[in-house]
C-alpha cells in the first residue's frame, strides 16, 4: 500500500525540519603550523543524530572530513585523521585543525 510507505517519510521530514545547524559567520584566521577551531551549534530532536564536517576550496566541491554521532563515536576520513578533530559538547560540534597548512584555506 503506497500510503503506508509514504507515512514514515513524512514523519521523518517533519522531524528534520525542526533540526538546525548554524556555523559561525566571519573569517577565522590562523597561522601556518598553528591551530584553529571552527564553531558550529545544532539543535535536534533525535537522540542519535549524525553531524558532518566538510571542506570546500574555492571553485571546488565539498569534501568529507568527518562525522560525529550524538550518541558517541564518529568516523574521520583517512587523509584528515592526523590533523582534524571534532567533539560533540551538548549542542556544539567544534572542528579543530592542528598544524595548519596553506591548503587548509577554504570557504564555509
Amino acid at each position: 500500500n503506497p500510503a503506508k510507505r509514504s507515512k514514515p517519510w513524512k514523519l521523518l521530514t517533519e522531524m528534520l525540519a525542526q533540526d538546525t545547524v548554524t556555523q559561525s559567520t566571519g573569517d577565522v584566521i590562523g597561522y601556518e603550523g598553528g591551530s584553529v577551531t571552527l564553531s558550529c551549534t545544532f539543535t535536534t530532536s533525535s537522540t542519535a543524530a549524525y553531524l558532518y564536517w566538510y571542506i570546500q576550496h574555492p571553485n571546488g566541491s565539498p569534501k568529507y572530513i568527518l562525522r560525529k554521532f550524538t550518541s558517541g563515536g564518529g568516523v574521520t576520513a583517512a587523509e584528515f585523521q592526523d590533523r582534524f578533530d571534532a567533539n560533540i559538547e551538548k549542542t556544539t560540534v567544534p572542528l579543530t585543525i592542528q598544524r595548519l597548512q596553506l591548503t587548509d584555506s577554504a570557504v564555509t
